[in-house]
């Protein structure tokens, strides 16, 4: 729901609009990698058959076009729901219900998933699922490019299987203790040997290159709805490492998708089409 401002405690608010979808980080990136052209899959661990929200963003995904034979069903498996409120400012409040016999959910066959892709885009809240499609895609020599969205370990061995590891700001700083971006990047660097970047909202990225710190801002928009702009950002970043634009390039057309993406209601609903990314570009070219 959209509001002016969150609720205080004991006290009721208007909304001005609402929607029910799906959402989670491979899911909103699949939908987004989807809007922008490409063909896209989706493979992860949701709920049984009987779970209603687990058919509701199975059925949002194909019918966006994304292949989703790769969903494992658990029996007595649930999906996590979250109850979402965003301001005016497009800033957002969460509370969820978290899933159920999720977590050691494996895929059965691995190698099967990544045969034929040409990037393998994984987020870290279900290393038990991915990291064997992470080791299947490194040995066919396809990128793996991983969202660090979830508190871990700086040695953590899913991290080690990048090529590319964009991480949010919150993650970074709570994996590495480190405050400054910049000392959490240089720490991540010495467990993993891809290319390493870190997302900070509007404040826009940082990446190491080589030993040099680089920064990028983002993209100045009006914000409505700051929900899945990480996800639409990893799933552009990917898709323009496929296209072969360099490092930069790839950034700047991640920073993009995520900054129309907030402009836009909806959480994942609101991730842009490729003619739209293209011409905001072109809009923003010096």
């Amino acid at each position: 729901m959209r509001v002016e401002r969150f609720p205080a405690p004991g006290t009721k608010v208007p909304a001005t609009d609402y929607i029910i979808t799906g959402g989670g980080c491979a899911a909103n990136a699949a939908l987004a990698v989807a809007r922008l052209g490409a063909r896209a899959a989706f493979a992860g661990p949701f709920g049984a058959a009987t779970d209603a929200a687990s058919n509701r963003i199975a059925a949002e995904l194909a019918a966006e076009g994304v292949d989703v034979s790769g969903v494992v069903r658990p029996d007595g498996g649930t999906v996590s729901v979250s109850l979402i409120l965003l301001d005016a400012q497009g800033e957002k409040s969460i509370a969820t219900r978290r899933g159920a016999k999720l977590d050691g959910v494996a895929a059965p066959d691995a190698d099967a998933l990544v045969t034929g892709v040409d990037a393998l885009l994984v987020d870290n809240r279900f290393p038990v699922f991915v990291t064997p499609l992470a080791r299947a895609a490194r040995a066919r020599g396809v990128p793996v490019v991983i969202d660090f969205d979830l508190i871990t370990t700086p040695d953590d061995a899913l991290l080690k299987l990048g090529t590319h590891v964009i991480a949010s700001s919150e993650a970074l700083r709570a994996t590495t203790g480190s405050d400054d971006l910049g000392k959490g990047l240089a720490k991540m660097a010495e467990h993993c040997s891809g290319f390493l970047a870190v997302t900070d909202g509007a404040n826009g990225v940082t990446w190491l290159d080589g030993k040099e710190l680089t920064h990028m801002p983002a993209f100045a928009v009006t914000a409505v709805d700051t929900l899945a702009a990480g996800d639409v950002f990893h799933a552009g970043f990917a898709l323009a490492v496929v296209e072969g634009r360099d490092l930069a390039g790839a950034l700047r057309f991640a920073s993009a998708a995520a900054a129309l993406k907030c402009t836009h209601f909806g959480g994942a609903n609101g991730a842009p089409k490729r003619a739209e990314v293209d011409a905001f570009l072109q809009s923003r070219q010096t």
